[in-house]
């Protein structure tokens, strides 16, 4: 896992449980910033999912244990994608909730795999 690319994962998903967290404090139903925040955020776990492949042929291995790496990683994976669906069918204010949970879920699941990665 690269740091600095951990790191970025984190502050994104940290903003974007902000944008989602004032849209539902303003009531307003999911919309393209809500969803792209989470679209964006797929997208970069989608990189670490290449980026967690490719390290350890190019020598970069996992310091803690792997199993754990791995099942953070499909979890973290899965989250946006059950969130964003979510938030597709459930137009409501709640919906967006939802979305900054996850974000926020996210940022810290993300730290817990570079904890493990070492």
């Amino acid at each position: 896992m690269i740091l600095w690319f951990g790191i970025v994962i984190i502050a994104v998903a940290l903003l974007s449980a902000i944008v989602c967290a004032v849209a539902a404090v303003r009531k307003i139903a999911p919309n393209d910033y809500t969803l792209g925040a989470t679209v964006l955020v797929a997208l970069l776990l989608v990189a670490q999912l290449i980026i967690a492949i490719v390290a350890p042929l190019t020598g970069n291995n996992a310091v803690g244990d792997p199993l754990e790496f791995w099942l953070y990683l499909i979890v973290v994976f899965v989250l946006p994608l059950g969130a964003g669906f979510w938030a597709l069918m459930d137009r409501t204010r709640w919906a967006n909730l939802v979305l900054a949970v996850v974000h926020l879920s996210i940022a810290v699941m993300v730290y817990r795999m570079m904890v493990i990665w070492g």
